[in-house]
């Protein structure tokens, strides 16, 4: 068995893959449309993105709205990425239990996602 895809639920896919398309660096999928979009990744694992009706963002570390599920991306600075992403659209909830050594992000969709040090910087 091969994990081939995850899929995040939204209220605007193209949106929500336009974040993760620049923060990633992934290639759109050609077929994406208003209620799936998706990215291919590496080694064929794709980022889905479907539209919700009534769609409720998590509420972390609030439990009110669990996250459900979230994804840790590795970086080479957790300072550079953190404030590259907030640019893009990612928001920075509080409290962060170990900013030391990882951050949790939210994407603009309400997703909590980690970035963690500790990816080679390029060239």
């Amino acid at each position: 068995m091969k994990l081939s895809a995850i899929t995040l639920d939204c209220a605007d896919p193209p949106a929500l893959a336009a974040f993760y398309q620049q923060a990633t660096g992934l290639e759109p999928h050609p077929k994406s449309d208003a209620d799936f979009a998706a990215l291919s990744g590496e080694g064929g694992l794709s980022l889905g993105f479907q539209r919700v009706d009534g769609y409720r963002a998590p509420s972390w570390p609030d439990p009110a709205v669990p996250q459900q599920l979230h994804c840790c991306f590795q970086v080479a600075d957790l300072d550079e990425a953190e404030a590259r992403l907030r640019l893009l659209g990612a928001g920075r909830p509080e409290p962060q239990p170990n900013e030391d050594k990882w951050r949790v992000l939210t994407d603009p969709a309400g997703h909590p996602f980690c970035i963690v040090e500790g990816l080679a910087a390029p060239g």
